[in-house]
């Protein structure tokens, strides 16, 4: 099963109820690029990458496009049954940009499921669960508010909380995360995710000051370097997400005891086939992760889920989606929705998804 036809869709996403706040980026809509590709026996696939603008990552929408439109002439004729065949490929034609890529592995994954009657989590190696646990992220805001959102989203069964700071006062930040604690307590996992936007000073004092509170510190500095200087100092445990940028990464912060665990997000990590990969490096070290991505509609949705659901469960952190925060759905009748604070595993094959295309208007590409 070769690929016959690459087309690429360019798709507004707004934010309900916007801007959605982190440390550094205020975001009032999103910008998606979709990849449907058609096989030579007339199986089609789809996938989806959509950066959260252009400061959150070394990534942006129109790069995307860009790199797809670079990559896809080459890879008419490409064997869809061969996954890192498939990743060979695209890394002869285009150096980095594993955000663009993640979008051809997994419309490549989607049209392998159909092709073989198969669910990509079956794909990916079996699920353990067909009910997969999601998390809420709460955006950047006061005490009070964030303690409200941790309550409604408590009684709405997500079983995890990720208090987003920085970008402003960190006494703030302090009276947020102790707000949250005195409101849920050990009901719920806390995540406090920096986004990048402490200072190392920064996150020794929020260690320091609320050393009572039992909550894992995701991405609180810039870089690999700031990580490598508090891990030391410490009261909590230390997450890596923005600085995840690849598979080599991962290696290295595994291998040097940087990290306790990640927020990974599938298409800054390439896609599917090495989000697997991931996956079982986390599994050998015992490390928890999130199966995530910063943005997207139902494609990227689909994908989160089917990797996560075939996470070993007591290492999975959960599946974070965007379906929260935006309105309607590419599958009109099985969009993926988070009830109960968990995603039901799609049950068709390939991501599980029948994709309204009218929706999308004409391509802006085709090969």
């Amino acid at each position: 099963m070769k690929i016959k036809e690459i087309h690429v869709y360019q798709h507004d996403l707004p934010v309900k109820n916007g801007p959605y706040t982190m440390a550094n980026a205020r975001v009032y809509a999103l910008d998606t690029t979709l990849v449907k590709i058609t096989s030579d026996n007339g199986v089609v696939g789809w996938g989806e990458t959509c950066p959260v603008g252009p400061t959150y990552a070394e990534s942006h929408a129109k790069g995307a496009r860009a790199a797809l439109c670079e990559m896809a002439p080459n890879l008419i004729g490409t064997d869809l049954m061969q996954p890192r065949m498939l990743h060979r490929k695209m890394d002869n034609l285009l150096n980095g940009h594993n955000y663009a890529k993640a979008a051809i592995d997994i419309a490549a994954y989607d049209a392998m499921g159909k092709h073989l009657g198969l669910r990509v989590a079956d794909l990916l190696g079996g699920a353990t669960t067909h009910r997969v646990p999601s998390y809420f992220a709460s955006g950047v805001g006061t005490p009070d508010d964030i303690a409200r959102i941790a309550s409604e989203k408590l009684a709405q069964g997500f079983p995890r909380i990720q208090i987003k700071v920085g970008g402003r006062p960190v006494e703030i930040d302090i009276e947020v995360i102790r707000k949250v604690w005195e409101t849920v307590g050990t009901n719920m996992k806390l995540a406090v995710d920096g986004n990048r936007g402490w200072t190392t000073r920064d996150a020794l004092r929020v260690s320091r000051e609320c050393v009572d509170i039992p909550f894992i510190m995701e991405q609180p500095c810039d870089t690999v370097e700031d990580l490598q200087k508090i891990r030391p100092q410490l009261n909590h445990a230390l997450y890596m997400d923005e600085n995840s940028t690849d598979l080599t990464r991962v290696v290295h912060a595994v291998g040097t005891g940087l990290v306790d665990g990640f927020g990974m997000k599938v298409t800054r990590i390439g896609g599917l086939h090495p989000m697997t990969t991931f996956r079982d490096i986390c599994e050998a070290r015992n490390l928890p992760h999130t199966c995530d991505d910063s943005w997207g509609g139902d494609i990227i949705a689909a994908a989160c889920t089917h990797i996560g659901a075939t996470v070993k469960p007591n290492l999975l952190e959960g599946v974070w989606i965007a379906q929260p925060y935006i309105d309607g759905h590419y599958d009109n009748d099985g969009g993926i929705e988070i009830r109960d604070g968990h995603i039901d595993l799609p049950t068709g094959t390939g991501l599980g998804l029948n994709i309204d295309v009218d929706q999308f208007g004409p391509s802006i590409a085709s090969f």
